[in-house]
């Protein structure tokens, strides 16, 4: 029988395939668009993890969400950073999420306050999808926009305290492999996960209608 880790990768691989494969990160990535929409790429991230990580400390307690909570994936500080380097100092003042980042973030505010094991599903495809597929971004961004080599606008990419990813990625599958939640409990996780690959896709398909190519 396969482990809990290896059936949500598997289980959510159309979706996640569906959120990176998305018109918008397509042309983002393939330097189609300019720094602004990665910019509002940036600062539509600023909400959703502004989400998971207010809702972290009321959750290090639980007994399925809390060994999930590690401040070395923590990722606000550096977005902030970035935001301040992409938008100048006064970037809070023009901060706005679009309607599909609303519904995302207020989605991950829900499972932390009534369901700590669906929390755990937004949080895995955050940090861990960030950890790998976020490093692709990281080096496009850098040779697209000229930002320093993991420097100011891409530090939300660089996960300074996670020395070795690879073991961390393992360690964290071994977490999925040992979260406390019988077999209908697993399900649910399962399909908060294709959720939360769904509401991300939302998001791209907003920056997307937001940020067009011209035909």
């Amino acid at each position: 029988m396969d482990s809990f880790s290896t059936l949500i990768r598997t289980a959510s691989h159309e979706q996640h395939m569906e959120a990176e494969t998305s018109t918008f990160m397509s042309d983002l990535l393939g330097g189609r668009l300019g720094v602004d929409a990665f910019t509002r790429y940036t600062e539509q991230l600023w909400f959703v993890y502004e989400a998971l990580e207010t809702a972290a400390p009321a959750l290090a307690a639980d007994p399925v969400a809390g060994p999930f909570i590690q401040p070395a994936l923590y990722r606000l500080g550096a977005l902030e950073r970035d935001l301040e380097h992409l938008r100048g100092p006064g970037w809070r003042a023009s901060l706005t999420a679009l309607p599909a980042t609303e519904a995302y973030a207020d989605r991950v505010r829900e499972c932390a306050e009534r369901w700590p094991a669906g929390y755990v599903a937004h949080h895995y495809t955050r940090y861990l999808g960030d950890l790998s597929g976020g490093q692709i971004i990281r080096d496009r961004a850098e040779r697209a926009w000229g930002f320093a080599k993991k420097g100011d606008g891409v530090r939300f990419y660089v996960f300074e305290s996670v020395s070795n990813p690879a073991a961390f990625k393992r360690e964290y599958r071994e977490l999925l492999d040992g979260i406390r939640a019988d077999d209908l409990e697993k399900q649910r996780i399962v399909a908060e996960c294709k959720r939360a690959f769904a509401l991300n896709t939302a998001v791209f398909r907003a920056l997307g209608e937001e940020f067009p190519l011209s035909a």
